[in-house]
């Protein structure tokens, strides 16, 4: 049996209906922005294998400094233990994010980041022995894929299995300078009963790559913070660097009060969630009361390895060639979405930062299960380009490391495929 025979035999791929699937391609390697399969065959990663490897594949400095960790400490019990990696990472972390974010919590992926601050909210009021228990989120959210982070994400096929078992969220459109007075107003009818608000800022992601202004965000957070809701930025996406700025937080003058991290944390070496809260929320759990306790872990919380992963990537994220890159990736984006918006098949080009979008016009409506992204992304394997369309959606979220002539080689190959579909 060759490697996907041996796959589909044993494997469930995510997101993936299997029955009608092609076969998942082995990929032996990887280096730099490509990939490469087991037929010697490469692809450029212009998806940063799903938005986490920011320095490219098989970085040599990452693999040096967790190569190192292995062979000095690769687990502990976080719980009752602490070691210098997890120190250092917090305390680095902290140094680049709003002033009132003071304390780490560390947990596994983007979902469980999520799950956390989601815990920390209401515990936080349950604590107070506040009666609020209603969550704000925006619809087309995507927060994750388990049960908390499904609840404030927007209703949706993905969703309608367990529709019944998500607890009840309050949903708002995303801000526009129309709309915000009657965002306020809808949220001053639930207002002593809304815990939190739970939003990705400027971009939803999964959504279809929908983007909208910072100074929108801005004013709908400082309504919220004069209602004493508490805020939970989900930067899991939009976080190091993504959006042409460190995080999203940088374009805002309103901070949230608990942030969440994942994919770009390690430079997508390995995974792990961080959310980072105030100390007002941590004060609250402070108690000679053992029950006031945030009951929450995981096995390999704080691992050792992924936060000397994530130490390393955060020293490349700050270096001057990798701040020039996210620059240059930027101007050349926004050059491009200049030529995709003359062109007679697309419609909707946004861009933020390193995140270029846009959507192929076609006779079905825009979509996630539009079928012509099959046909694109199938299309752009044999080029060797690694494009994973929603839908209709099409996207470019480069790692750091691409060249200018690998940024051109995609572009070229974008208007060519435009004019074959």
């Amino acid at each position: 049996m060759n490697l996907q025979e041996r796959d589909r035999a044993v494997n469930w791929h995510p997101y993936t209906q299997m029955k009608t699937a092609d076969d998942a391609i082995p990929i032996a390697k990887g280096k730099g922005v490509y990939l490469f399969d087991d037929k010697g065959n490469k692809y450029i990663d212009a998806v940063s294998s799903w938005w986490v490897t920011l320095h490219g594949h098989a970085h040599p400095y990452i693999a040096q400094r967790v190569s190192e960790q292995l062979n000095t400490l690769e687990q502990v019990i976080f719980a009752g233990f602490t070691h210098e990696p997890a120190i250092q990472l917090s305390e680095n972390l902290l140094k680049l994010l709003p002033q009132n974010q003071q304390k780490v919590f560390y947990s596994d992926n983007g979902s469980t980041a999520v799950e956390v601050a989601l815990k920390m909210c209401i515990q936080n009021a349950y604590n107070q022995r506040k009666e609020k228990t209603k969550i704000l989120a925006f619809k087309n959210a995507y927060h994750g894929d388990t049960f908390g982070a499904m609840s404030v994400s927007g209703r949706s096929v993905w969703t309608k299995p367990f529709g019944e078992m998500l607890f009840e969220v309050i949903f708002i459109d995303t801000p526009t300078s129309e709309n915000i007075e009657d965002l306020k107003s809808q949220i001053l009818t639930y207002q002593d009963e809304v815990v939190c608000f739970i939003y990705e800022p400027l971009i939803q992601g999964a959504a279809g790559m929908l983007m909208y202004n910072a100074e929108d965000l801005d004013k709908l957070m400082k309504f919220c913070r004069a209602q004493e809701i508490l805020m939970i930025q989900d930067e899991v996406f939009t976080g190091f660097g993504r959006t042409g700025k460190l995080f999203a937080a940088n374009y805002l003058s309103e901070k949230p009060d608990i942030m969440c991290f994942s994919k770009g944390l390690t430079g997508g070496t390995m995974p792990m969630g961080i959310t980072t809260c105030s100390n007002e929320i941590y004060n609250a759990f402070l108690s000679d009361d053992k029950y006031k306790t945030l009951f929450h872990g995981h096995s390999f919380t704080a691992n050792p390895l992924a936060c000397t992963a994530a130490l390393a990537s955060m020293e490349l994220l700050l270096n001057n060639e990798t701040q020039q890159s996210i620059q240059r990736i930027s101007e050349q984006h926004f050059c491009f979405s200049k030529v995709l918006r003359g062109h007679s098949k697309v419609e909707n080009v946004r861009q933020t930062g390193t995140i270029l979008a846009w959507e192929i016009k076609n006779d079905h409506k825009t979509s996630y299960f539009n079928e012509i992204g099959k046909k694109v992304y199938d299309e752009f394997l044999s080029r060797g380009i690694i494009m994973r369309p929603l839908g209709n959606v099409m996207y470019l979220v480069p790692p750091y490391c691409i060249s200018s002539e690998e940024l051109n080689f995609i572009y070229e190959n974008i208007l060519e495929v435009l004019n074959f579909i």
